[in-house]
């Protein structure tokens, strides 16, 4: 197969400057985060760690996510606990934490525009 994994994720904004600067400083999501093999950053490009990834459609009347979005972005996270921490003492809420036996643990929040993030820490292998 010529796939070998996600490029990219876009979404319309109201204000996408400010939604950038929002994911960059409370997930560390976005261009300029993290940094290639070499060390290096770019402005654009965000690294990522390798590791597993989810691609499921869903019913179209789940109640999953909310029914006036057509996707939910979900971002596989390590330390959990430490980063929900991070995020109420931000004033952000979670809406939601679950446990999920043989798949990990979840958090949802919201950006300011409403969109719902689910923050994914899989469980530990072996």
């Amino acid at each position: 197969m010529p796939v070998i994994g996600m490029g990219g994720y876009f979404f319309r904004a109201k204000d996408p400057p400010a939604l950038k600067a929002w994911y960059k400083a409370h997930l560390g999501v976005g261009g300029g985060c993290g940094t290639d093999e070499s060390g290096r950053s770019n402005e654009w490009v965000w690294f990522t760690a390798g590791g597993p990834m989810v691609f499921e459609p869903f019913k179209h009347d789940t109640d999953y996510f909310p029914a006036d979005r057509t996707a939910m972005v979900n971002l596989r996270v390590d330390g959990l606990d430490a980063l929900v921490a991070d995020l109420r003492a931000a004033g952000i809420e979670i809406t939601r934490e679950e446990d999920m036996d043989g798949v990990g643990r979840f958090a949802h929040i919201h950006d300011p525009e409403g969109n719902l993030i689910e923050l994914w820490e899989p469980e530990p292998r072996g």
